[in-house]
């Protein structure tokens, strides 16, 4: 009776050792479905949240705004990275050298975005992301 209590207990030891563990990336499956879109709707949350900000003058709404702000602004940098680091390939930096910059640049904008309530960082923002989507249609063509 004890090797068989042993030996159970030793198999739930290794089931317990070789379950499935969650993984975490751009999604759950590598699917290649990929999309500057989802960046740009973050970058625009930032801007209506820093337009919404300066209009009002109460201040939880404000600190409210400042908070939704930061995540989105958090969202935009992680899904530049996902584009960059997953779906951008050395084929598409050679044909569009200035991706490396664009993407630097995009990103710092979207830290800073989170230290500002200036609108005019975060249309700096999109218009970059812009240009990253322009990139990125015209690789899927390739």
């Amino acid at each position: 009776m004890k090797a068989a209590n042993a030996l159970s207990s030793i198999l739930e030891a290794f089931d317990r050792f070789n379950r499935p563990r969650p993984v975490h990336a751009h999604c759950d499956l590598p699917c290649g479905v990929y999309d500057p879109a989802q960046a740009r709707i973050e970058a625009e949350s930032v801007k209506a949240c820093m337009e919404k900000h300066n209009a009002s003058s109460d201040d939880v709404f404000r600190a409210r705004a400042v908070t939704i702000k930061e995540q989105r602004a958090e969202l935009v940098k992680h899904h530049l990275w996902v584009l960059w680091t997953d779906y951008f390939k050395p084929n598409h930096v050679a044909s569009h050298p200035e991706l490396h910059e664009l993407f630097w640049k995009a990103t710092k904008a979207a830290g800073q975005s989170k230290q500002t309530n200036d609108v005019a960082v975060a249309q700096d923002l999109i218009d970059q992301i812009a240009e990253i989507d322009r990139i990125f249609w015209e690789t899927k063509k390739q």
